[in-house]
């Protein structure tokens, strides 16, 4: 009874067999599905770690703006969050702000300071959104490559069938084994896209109804500083 080592190292000397021996055409299919892949798990990955972070970061500095007394106190405190999309958002509001107090002396128009807080959620949402679009585009794209690799294979697997007069395993194998290799990673590409997609999608929703939330709070800090 052979070994499991061994039986691994037969799968894989069969595999790449089948890789080498397969049509151009195929093995293209096969190459731009791996490609996709590789880019959706960097852009997962590099997702992943900046939306943590960026959570992280906007919880430490919504405690800070909370325990601040003033939008000066909360300017000092925000420079250790830079990374927080809310502090993108705060300085929008709060450079609208001061630019009004400085040629007036006083709030002249509430209704701009809610328009640049709105500029800085908005820039903030396609920052995080950057790049998730590739992995809709893989979710969706990826089967349909992988089935016409399938297509392709059962064509091999009929032309071997017709050619060699046989329907053996031998004469049809390989053109099967073909289309289900396209199969396979039309799907690896694709699950693993449609879930990250989705995932973040619902985190990027998550984060900006924070950040309109953070807008309403800095509003009601601007009315206690400069309320009449």
């Amino acid at each position: 009874m052979a070994s499991p080592l061994a039986a691994l190292v037969l799968l894989q000397s069969s595999f790449w067999d089948l890789i080498k021996n397969g049509s151009v055409l195929a093995n293209v299919v096969d190459a731009i599905l791996v490609l996709f892949s590789i880019y959706s798990w960097t852009i997962i990955f590099a997702k992943w770690s900046s939306f943590g972070a960026a959570k992280r970061s906007d919880s430490r500095f919504l405690r800070a703006f909370r325990k601040a007394n003033g939008l000066e106190a909360v300017m000092v405190a925000s420079e250790q969050f830079r990374p927080s999309p809310l502090v993108s958002v705060f300085d929008h509001g709060y450079e609208e702000v001061s630019r009004q107090v400085k040629a007036r002396g006083a709030l002249a128009n509430r209704d701009s300071i809610t328009r640049s807080l709105q500029i800085g959620t908005n820039q903030q949402l396609s920052r995080l959104e950057q790049n998730l679009g590739w992995l809709a585009t893989t979710a969706s794209v990826s089967p349909f490559i992988g089935l016409f690799g399938t297509v392709l294979g059962i064509i091999r697997a009929f032309q071997n069938l017709q050619g060699g007069g046989s329907s053996s395993l031998s004469t049809v194998g390989p053109g099967i084994a073909e289309a289900l290799i396209a199969t396979a990673a039309g799907l690896f590409a694709a699950i693993p896209a449609a879930m990250a997609y989705n995932h973040f999608g619902h985190m990027l929703k998550e984060m900006g109804s924070n950040m309109d939330d953070f807008s309403l709070e800095f509003l009601n800090l601007v009315e206690r500083s400069f309320g009449d």
